[in-house]
């Protein structure tokens, strides 16, 4: 993946050596999940790909739940962040 897709992902950490907050892993399924799109444009059989772009999804739905119960702030952030709502 050498496209960033417009996010970057140290904004997304809660310190220097996070790897595992709610709000780093969503941004880094978004950024997975675009790259999967792009892919899925141009290999529109490529249904191995798309069984993984929708499960990355349903991952990214739940982390952003889990989130939302815990932060709303936090879960508002990442949602401008990633601008994921319109």
């Amino acid at each position: 993946m050498t496209k960033d897709y417009g996010i970057n992902l140290a904004d997304f950490k809660q310190s220097e050596s996070d790897t595992g907050s709610a709000d780093y892993q969503i941004a880094l399924l978004t950024q997975r999940i675009k790259h999967l799109t792009d892919h899925m444009g141009e290999h529109k059989k490529d249904f191995a790909s798309r069984r993984g772009l929708l499960r990355m999804v349903a991952r990214r739905r739940k982390l952003l739940d889990y989130l939302k119960s815990k932060s709303e702030e936090r879960y508002q952030a990442v949602l401008k962040g990633l601008e994921l709502r319109k």
